[in-house]
C-alpha cells in the first residue's frame, strides 16, 4: 500500500526525497556553464553548455526548450543584478566617484559586459527583456545624471559609453583566469579615468544609442 501510494504520488508530479535538490544543483550547473561558454563563445552550440555543466542534453532540455530560452533567462537575471548593483550605487552615500568606479568594477565580476550590459546577438527582444532594457537605460541614467550634478563625470558621457565600455574590457583574456582577471580590472581602471570631468578634450560624435547597439 505504501508503495502504491508513493507510486501515485510521484506521477501526479511531486518528486521524491532528494530530487529536488538534485534539479535544482542542475540547473544552477547548468546556468553557471551556460554563462562560462556563450560569454567565451556566443555561437557555441547548447550541447557545449551540457557538457561544461557534466550534464546529459535530456537534462538541460527538460530545464530549457532552447538555446533561446536559455539565453533569454541568462540575460534576464544579468539584467536584474545589474539594476541591483545601480540602486545599490545610487544609495551610497560615499564619494560620488568612489561608489560609481567600485559599481565599474562590481559590474565587471558580474560579467556585465557579456550578459545584460548588451542584448546578446540574434536575441529576439521580448517583452520582458525590452522592460528590463528600459529599465536598466533610466536607472544608469539616474547614476550619470548623479556623477554629473556632483561635478566628478564628463557632462557628454551617457549611457551608451558605460556599456561599451564594460564590453570591451570583458574581453580581454589574458593567460589563465587569475591574470585576465587582474589585467580587466587594471585596463578598467584606466578607461575609468578617461571618464572624469576634463574641459582639455571634447569626445568626436555622441554615445552609443541602445539601438546602434542593439544593431550591431
Amino acid at each position: 500500500m505504501e508503495s502504491t501510494t508513493r507510486r501515485v504520488t510521484d506521477e501526479a508530479g511531486a518528486r521524491p526525497p532528494g530530487r529536488g535538490a538534485q534539479a535544482a544543483r542542475n540547473d544552477r550547473l547548468i546556468r553557471e556553464a551556460a554563462r562560462a561558454v556563450f560569454t567565451a563563445d556566443p555561437e557555441a552550440p547548447i550541447a557545449a553548455v551540457a557538457r561544461h555543466a557534466g550534464v546529459g542534453i535530456s537534462t538541460l532540455y527538460r530545464r530549457y526548450r532552447s538555446k533561446e530560452d536559455l539565453l533569454q533567462r541568462l540575460t534576464a537575471e544579468a539584467m536584474d543584478r545589474y539594476l541591483a548593483e545601480v540602486e545599490r550605487t545610487l544609495a551610497d552615500d560615499r564619494d560620488p566617484w568612489t561608489a560609481f568606479a567600485d559599481f565599474m568594477h562590481r559590474c565587471l565580476d558580474l560579467g556585465a559586459g557579456s550578459l545584460g550590459m548588451r542584448p546578446v546577438r540574434g536575441l529576439p527582444a521580448t517583452e520582458e527583456i525590452a522592460d528590463r532594457e528600459q529599465r536598466m537605460q533610466a536607472a544608469t541614467r539616474r547614476l550619470l545624471d548623479r556623477l554629473k550634478d556632483a561635478g566628478v563625470l564628463r557632462r557628454d558621457i551617457d549611457v551608451g559609453d558605460v556599456a561599451v565600455v564594460l564590453e570591451n574590457v570583458q574581453v580581454l583574456r589574458v593567460g589563465d583566469a587569475e591574470r585576465t582577471g587582474r589585467l580587466r580590472h587594471r585596463y578598467l581602471t584606466f578607461l575609468l579615468a578617461g571618464l572624469r570631468l576634463s574641459a582639455d578634450v571634447e569626445l568626436p560624435g555622441p554615445a552609443p544609442a541602445w539601438e546602434e547597439l542593439r544593431a550591431r
